[in-house]
């Protein structure tokens, strides 16, 4: 979910001793942005804005299916 993600970039952050501010300038988004992510108060956040994060914390998201998923096709 949006609040497990925001919930390990904010581990990530400070186990690598960063502060919000930092990576708000690096990933481009706003320091305010930032903090409600961490602590789970954004409903949503795009896409770019996501990776941006992610990868000015040397992050990034990996696809993969699950057993459970039934295609509808068939």
């Amino acid at each position: 979910t949006l609040q497990e993600l925001g919930c390990q970039v904010a581990a990530r952050r400070k186990q690598l001793g960063l502060k919000q501010i930092d990576v708000a300038k690096t990933s481009g988004v706003t320091a305010e942005l930032l903090s409600r992510f961490e602590r789970g108060h954004l409903s949503e956040l795009g896409s770019r804005k996501l990776i941006a994060v992610l990868s000015a914390l040397g992050m990034e998201i990996s696809l993969s299916t699950t057993p459970s998923f039934i295609s509808e096709e068939g």
